[in-house]
């Protein structure tokens, strides 16, 4: 009885550190195993983010931002869209299809701005 509360004991704690690794024993990444294209979950961008392949921010026609369920808050849109070299971001407020809108400042020009769920930068 005694080895067999031993044997079961044993693969309880094998079977347990197996589910916490994955076939190479490391950790993966989680953006890599949902493959989002949310740059707030995967930083390095996928199709769709406005971060280009050299890493700088690409700012596209209005038209081209996506509607979608935008998850991003208002501060995170706002830093955003300031990051991407857009100044005196004002009256962002999201729209009825998911899209964060507002004013802001670019090139020393007043444009209307948008920030779609995928991270898409739009400005005109």
């Amino acid at each position: 009885m005694r080895n067999v509360m031993f044997v079961l004991a044993a693969t309880a704690l094998l079977t347990g550190s197996a589910f916490a690794q994955d076939n190479t024993g490391s950790q993966t990444d989680p953006s890599a195993a949902t493959g989002s294209s949310n740059a707030a979950v995967n930083p390095k961008g996928n199709a769709g983010s406005s971060v280009n392949a050299s890493g700088t921010v690409q700012i596209v026609a209005p038209s081209a931002l996506e509607k979608g369920a935008n998850s991003f808050t208002e501060g995170q849109a706002r830093s955003r869209l300031e990051g991407a070299g857009l100044a005196s971001v004002t009256g962002l407020h999201k729209d009825d299809q998911g899209i964060w809108r507002g004013k802001a400042m670019h090139n020393g020009k007043a444009v209307d701005v948008g920030f779609d769920y995928k991270g898409n930068i739009g400005a005109q």
